[in-house]
């Protein structure tokens, strides 16, 4: 019984060694199965065996070697997707992060082949295996949602959509939970305007999150909190609730509501209450197991995810509180949207005034200041002086609106001195032709 036990534990040693040193090796995806022994087939192959065996550095200097030394093969593209696929099944972050660069190259260099889009896919998943919790940083998750987006829009047709869409609704549902999660904050601790925008903003981009009724719910709350100048929000909010998620367990207290609030409670969207009908029969219900190590699992739990449905294809846009008119915005901010266009004229920037610099208040201060003070004129020609001179014989001339002399008397004086001037000048050079002079 001894040796028996001994043996089993040396059997699963040597297994545990054998799959360790990679002669368990995985398959490679996209060979090349024409038969030949041309050179470049031979080093493609070598390559391939290296991938499938682990040997991913050897592989990429036999490709590399192939590339440089072929370079009219005709299995150049599959060169290059093989170098690409060294990098991804080697991991890490620098792997995946070369992975990406080589696949993007790929796809720019043969956007037509077949392996463009699945190339698109990888990149798809290098984020998505990335993705952290929903409380912790979006920057992969939302990395991720982009390029499923463009997997789907720039290979419509391809045989990796229908992953992609699904891809998509796992990735959605999880932005949706930290947005909810942010919306629950505001609401638990008061501030209402916040959490009806960020409720608000998350039902309209993300439908098919599985906590949609509970955040139209908690909108419609914020709304009620809000006093009776959003009572209008309010039964808006409890209708789309009723309407579109027909079958939520927070529907019976829904209609209650818009009764009391004196709105008409809507039928039932046959649309919605298929689509949650068929949500309710194929959703994925997590184990004990899978609830167990929940903690401690690194990316997002996304069994709640929406099976059905087209999920958003657009970016998020800003939203601005219902506590904020539209008229104040606009007037505070000069404009009611922001657009882009192309520059007509170069010389804008050294022709027009930084707008920075003259700000909406300064202007209109600016304005009322020049409105009352009447604007510097020129100075005009005073009017000529009275032919009768003054009683006590002076010939002062009278003086203009600021008092100094007129501009002409003025002119007269100037040329009276320079005159003077040039007399004494000229007096001076005299004195001193007499003072050299000899004695006679």
């Amino acid at each position: 019984m001894r040796h028996t036990s001994k043996f089993a534990a040396v059997v699963v040693l040597a297994a545990l060694v054998t799959v360790s040193c990679g002669f368990k090796r995985k398959k490679y995806e996209n060979p090349i199965t024409k038969d030949t022994q041309q050179p470049d087939k031979v080093l493609f192959d070598k390559a391939v065996h290296d991938i499938e065996h682990g040997r991913f550095e050897t592989a990429r200097l036999t490709l590399n070697t192939l590339m440089n030394t072929y370079d009219t093969s005709e299995y150049m593209a599959k060169a290059k997707l093989a170098v690409a696929d060294s990098w991804y099944r080697e991991g890490g972050a620098h792997g995946l992060a070369e992975a990406e660069a080589q696949y993007k190259d790929f796809i720019l260099f043969y956007p037509t082949m077949e392996e463009a889009a699945e190339s698109q896919e990888r990149i798809c998943m290098i984020h998505y295996n990335q993705m952290d919790k929903e409380d912790r940083d979006p920057n992969n998750a939302l990395r991720a949602e982009q390029e499923c987006r463009t997997l789907i829009t720039q290979f419509p047709n391809s045989k990796f959509v229908p992953d992609a869409l699904q891809l998509l609704r796992n990735i959605q549902e999880v932005l949706a939970g930290a947005e909810f999660t942010a919306g629950d904050f505001y609401h638990k601790k008061g501030a209402n305007a916040a959490a009806a925008n960020r409720f608000k903003a998350l039902v309209d981009q993300y439908p098919l999150y599985s906590k949609a009724d509970m955040a139209l719910w908690e909108e419609a709350d914020s709304y009620a909190r809000m006093g009776p100048h959003f009572r209008a929000n309010e039964g808006e909010t409890l209708q789309k609730l009723v309407r579109d998620y027909p079958l939520s367990p927070l529907i019976d207290q829904a209609k209650r509501r818009l009764q009391q609030l004196e709105f008409a409670v809507p039928d039932a969207d046959p649309k919605a209450v298929a689509r949650m009908k068929y949500e309710q029969e194929n959703r994925t219900k997590p184990g004990m197991v899978h609830t167990a190590l929940d903690p401690f699992r690194h990316g997002p739990d996304v069994t709640h995810a929406a099976k059905s449905g087209q999920p958003t294809m657009s970016n998020p846009k800003p939203t601005i509180p219902v506590t904020v008119p539209a008229a104040a915005n606009a007037q505070q901010t000069g404009v009611t949207d922001v657009t882009v266009a192309p520059v007509t004229d170069p010389t804008a920037l050294d022709t027009k005034p930084d707008a920075r610099a003259n700000p909406p208040a300064a202007a209109a201060t600016s304005a009322t200041s020049t409105s009352e003070k009447p604007a510097d004129k020129p100075a005009e020609k005073p009017e000529a002086a009275p032919a009768t001179p003054p009683a006590n014989g002076a010939a002062a001339a009278p003086a203009n609106a600021s008092g100094s002399a007129p501009v002409s008397l003025t002119k007269d004086k100037k040329k009276k001195n320079d005159k003077k001037k040039k007399k004494t000048d000229d007096k001076s050079t005299t004195d001193d032709k007499k003072n050299t002079s000899p004695d006679k």
